[in-house]
């Protein structure tokens, strides 16, 4: 399924969303929760980036699995297949940051609503939720580096 897009592997053409998406959520879910007097204006960019960026990154990982199936398939060498592996482990792990900074962005949305109930609720979950939304951007942010890196490397050093 993930497999081509037009004839070209499809990993290739959805990763550049994921180079773009990841950091915007990371940079904005973290905003939204420093800066209260921006919240309306772009609370929405936080929800709609917390629904499709994990949703492109799911697609990330799916096609470069396609992918890689497909390099063993040819009786792709061995170091190429390392390297690959272990780019393919970094995309795994971003995408759980991915997801758990997608739920936390949301958590907050939902906490700053001004809602009846939410403002019956104390001060302090919105800061104490703000702190991991910067933790899990960072740890986002770090493995969207080092997935991308270990993947330009590869492309440009004509491994893959």
């Amino acid at each position: 399924m993930f497999r081509e897009i037009n004839g070209l592997p499809g990993h290739v053409l959805v990763i550049h969303a994921v180079v773009v998406l990841v950091p915007l959520l990371a940079l904005l879910s973290v905003a939204y929760g420093v800066l209260p007097p921006w919240r309306t204006r772009f609370g929405w960019a936080v929800a709609v980036l917390a629904v499709l960026t994990p949703i492109m990154t799911f697609v990330a990982k799916e096609s470069g699995e396609e992918l890689e199936a497909v390099l063993k398939g040819r009786g792709y060498p061995p170091e190429g297949l390392r390297k690959i592996q272990e780019h393919s482990e970094y995309g795994g792990t971003l995408l759980w940051f991915t997801i758990g900074l997608a739920v936390a962005a949301l958590l907050l949305l939902v906490l700053t609503s001004g809602h009846e109930r939410v403002r019956r609720l104390p001060s302090w979950p919105a800061p104490a939720l703000t702190l991991v939304v910067a933790v899990l951007a960072l740890f986002a942010l770090v493995y969207v580096y080092k997935t991308g890196d270990t993947g330009a490397r590869m492309v440009w050093s004509d491994i893959v």
